[in-house]
Formats: structure tokens, C-alpha cells, sequence
């Protein structure tokens, strides 16, 4: 049986992480790289890096950023935000990135992931997808969640995958910073209805709800930030709590 993976995520803002509820009201909550480190060292599964403004202000990802964190950690780095091309995915993997991850372009672009996973592989490509339930549905976002489109999030998946996304990576914009929980329901689906791994993001406040999402959501990993970040739950105490409620995970 596959290992269950903890991942702490870094969301990055004028180059410091920060960390806000349902997308909105952004704190600093501190240096990412001294993060990234206490991360690495606490026994963190991978990590991942979100620029999440360079989208919206149409720049690239703050590569020189992401090569410093590079440098400090020994686990599997996944970067996003402002990816347009395969030559931004080229330039990060060459600063330390070992998996990309694309949201907005991807929409807007229907063939970079197959463009992406042809020429650097389909184990890099992480597609990003935020969604938020309204009117009955599942909705995908775009920048940041600014932009909402008509794209169901079960049927992007499917799509994103079928295009050679080698992982999927799910944000309920509704539980995002909430801690009231992941959103079971969607990510459930999702995970039964693709053959890559399904990463459930948005809602982590307690220990049970990541055995939740595991057992209940089908999840193969577990995103988490603000939970990390204000030290309200230690990674090596997460760990030992699911190892102990019959989750297997890498301690």
C-alpha cells in the first residue's frame, strides 16, 4: 500500500508566505525559506510552493525565490503560479522544482499540459484545480480565485489527465483556511475517477480531519498551511496520530 503524504504548503506574496480564509485576507505569516527548512526537518513528505499573484499580475514565478528554498530541502518541490510555457516549467526545474504546478493557464491553454508532459515528462505535471460548490456544482476558478468559469471540477480533472497531468492537486475555495475540514464529497470523486493521485487541499484544522480525508475522501495526500505555519499541529504529532488510526505514512 502506497504511503499517505503530508504536505505543508507555502502560498507566497511579494516573496513571504502568507495565509488567508475562503482566498481572501492575506497575513504574513513568515520567511519562506526558513519555513520550507523547519518543514523539510520536521519530516514533511514534499512541499509546495504557490506564487499565487503571478497570475493575476502577469509575471513569471519568482525563480530565484524558489532556488534558494531548492537548496535548503531534501524532499520533493512542487512550484506553481504564472506558468505559461514549457520554457517556465524548463527554468524552474533547472532551479530546484521537481514538479510543476499549472491552474489558470491551463484553462486558458488546452494543449501546454500535453505540451508539458511530452517534453519534461508527465510526473511533473501537477494540475491545480480550485473549486467552489455553488448552485449545486463544483466550479473552477481562475486567478487566485478571482475568475470563475463554467468548467466542472470532475470533468477538468478527467481532461487534465487524460492531457498527461500526473497528479491533481484540489482546493475547495469554500474550506480553504476555514479548519472545519477538507471537502470530502468532491475530492471522493475525483479520486475515484482518475488513475493519478489526488492531493486534498483547504479546510485542515484538526488531526482527524486528515484521517478523513484519507479514509472518507480517498485522498493520496493531504495539503495543509495555516495548521503549520501557527504551529497548532506539529508534523512528527500528525504523523504518529495517523500511523496510530491505521493510515499508513512515512515517519
Amino acid at each position: 500500500m502506497l504511503t499517505k503524504r503530508i504536505i505543508p504548503c507555502l502560498d507566497i506574496k511579494d516573496g513571504q508566505t502568507v495565509k488567508g480564509i475562503n482566498f481572501e485576507g492575506l497575513r504574513t505569516v513568515g520567511d519562506p525559506v526558513e519555513l520550507a527548512y523547519l518543514y523539510a526537518q520536521q519530516g514533511a513528505d514534499e512541499l509546495v510552493f504557490l506564487d499565487i499573484t503571478a497570475t493575476h499580475e502577469q509575471r513569471k514565478t519568482l525563480v530565484e525565490l524558489v532556488r534558494r528554498i531548492a537548496q535548503k530541502i531534501n524532499i520533493p518541490f512542487t512550484v506553481g503560479g504564472g506558468i505559461g510555457n514549457v520554457d517556465d516549467v524548463k527554468a524552474l526545474l533547472q532551479n530546484g522544482a521537481d514538479k510543476i504546478s499549472v491552474n489558470s493557464a491551463a484553462v486558458r491553454n488546452r494543449h501546454l499540459i500535453e505540451d508539458i508532459a511530452r517534453q519534461c515528462g508527465s510526473q511533473c505535471v501537477v494540475l491545480a484545480i480550485d473549486t467552489k460548490f455553488e448552485d449545486g456544482n463544483w466550479y473552477v476558478y481562475l486567478n487566485g480565485g478571482r475568475i470563475k468559469t463554467d468548467l466542472l471540477a470532475l470533468d477538468w480533472a478527467q481532461q487534465g489527465v487524460a492531457a498527461g497531468a500526473g497528479e491533481i492537486l484540489l482546493t475547495s475555495m469554500n474550506n480553504d483556511g476555514t479548519k472545519q475540514g477538507f471537502a470530502l464529497d468532491i475530492t471522493k470523486a475525483i479520486s475515484e475517477s482518475v488513475h493519478v493521485p489526488v492531493i486534498a487541499s483547504g479546510g485542515a484544522g484538526t488531526m482527524q480531519h486528515f484521517v478523513d480525508v484519507f479514509e472518507k475522501g480517498k485522498a493520496d495526500a493531504a495539503l495543509a498551511a495555516s495548521i503549520f505555519h501557527y504551529r497548532e499541529i506539529e508534523i512528527p504529532i500528525l504523523k504518529r496520530y495517523l500511523a496510530q488510526n491505521g493510515i499508513n505514512v512515512r515517519i
